[in-house]
């Protein structure tokens, strides 16, 4: 499984098509931002360069080029709640 780009939920393998979302956030789910080969550091922020170029990258799109894994449950990035309250904990007044 990998996760959502956006909430950070895990994504089913069979919620990958085209007009698939996120059943947490509603975030496309083939999408350049849940591939694999998304670095924003490349030209056109992919790794694959014979893959087109894909202007908008968290909107579905038809990239044959695809392939999930841009993050994983476990590497997902916290929500942002839980950062928020982190951040208080740290700056909490005694």
């Amino acid at each position: 499984m990998i996760a959502c780009f956006r909430c950070g939920k895990p994504i089913a393998e069979n919620n990958l098509g085209r007009q698939d979302s996120c059943t947490h956030c509603g975030a496309d789910t083939r999408c350049c931002r849940n591939c694999k080969h998304h670095d924003r550091s490349h030209n056109n922020e992919c790794r694959e360069e014979q893959a087109p170029r894909q202007v908008e990258k968290e909107k579905g799109n038809f990239c044959e080029w695809f392939q999930p894994g841009a993050g994983s449950v476990s590497a997902a990035a916290p929500p942002k709640d839980a950062l928020k309250s982190a951040a208080e904990a740290l700056f909490k007044k005694k």
